[in-house]
């Protein structure tokens, strides 16, 4: 069934591949596209549920770092390893 996704995605008018998707995706997310791409890159959502999954995992992603950088303050959760906090700061340190 995969294959048949493939060509309908790579014959039909106006689609756009799973890459150009990606490509467009921070501008779709800004509501920079055109309105006529945006159209285009609805479309491969209703098709490609691989860039749905994508793109619903690219929302959740931003979602958490905004939560996580909410406040600076806020302590660590005791499941965060003494070693990954180190890592993360001496790679900070480094840049």
């Amino acid at each position: 069934m995969k294959w048949l996704r493939g060509m309908m995605l790579n014959h039909m008018p106006l689609m756009i591949t799973c890459r150009q998707f990606e490509a467009f995706l921070l501008a779709y997310l800004e509501g920079e596209l055109p309105e006529k791409q945006r159209l285009v890159f609805k479309l491969h959502l209703k098709v490609c549920r691989e860039c749905r999954d994508y793109l619903a995992a690219y929302r959740r992603s931003v979602e958490v770092s905004k939560r996580a950088f909410e406040d600076p303050d806020r302590p660590l959760p005791d499941a965060v390893p003494e070693d990954l906090v180190k890592a993360v700061l001496a790679a900070r340190n480094e840049s």
